[in-house]
């Protein structure tokens, strides 16, 4: 039943949207500098700030550094990709403080299963949507 609910945004807000899914599709992947070279790196961005860094210099054949010119529109910056704003949710409060034409819930992480059990059900009661529901 979640997976029908969708945001209601107008006509300009729809096409940015579909902008910003393509724009995030082909977005390069940004990676911290030598993150091949030493293992404890891992692959999460770090931004290079060395002085004599040559990716901090943007120069030729570096991997990408986090820029402005890579921002998605700004009417829908902060919206997950199906349209809605995401909402974290701890308790049926929260829950229910909810615009379901606008915002859509997602069930924090340190809530169990009984008590997600419970906001999944009220989100259907309300016509929420929930962004992490549980698959039983």
């Amino acid at each position: 039943m979640s997976s029908s609910f969708k945001p209601n945004l107008s006509k300009d807000q729809k096409k940015l949207l579909k902008q910003k899914n393509e724009q995030a599709r082909k977005r390069v992947e940004f990676r911290r500098q030598e993150w091949f070279r030493y293992k404890k790196f891992g692959e999460e961005y770090r931004k290079p700030r060395g002085y004599h860094s040559k990716m901090r210099e943007h120069l030729a054949r570096r991997p990408p550094v986090v820029d402005i010119g890579y921002r998605g529109p700004k009417a829908v910056r902060y919206l997950h990709p199906s349209g809605f704003m995401e909402v974290l949710v701890h308790n049926l409060k929260e829950i229910e403080g909810l615009n379901p034409e606008r915002e859509a819930a997602r069930i924090s992480s340190t809530v169990g299963r009984k008590k997600r059990e419970v906001l999944e059900g009220r989100a259907d009661e309300l016509g929420i949507r929930v962004l992490n529901r549980k698959v039983q």
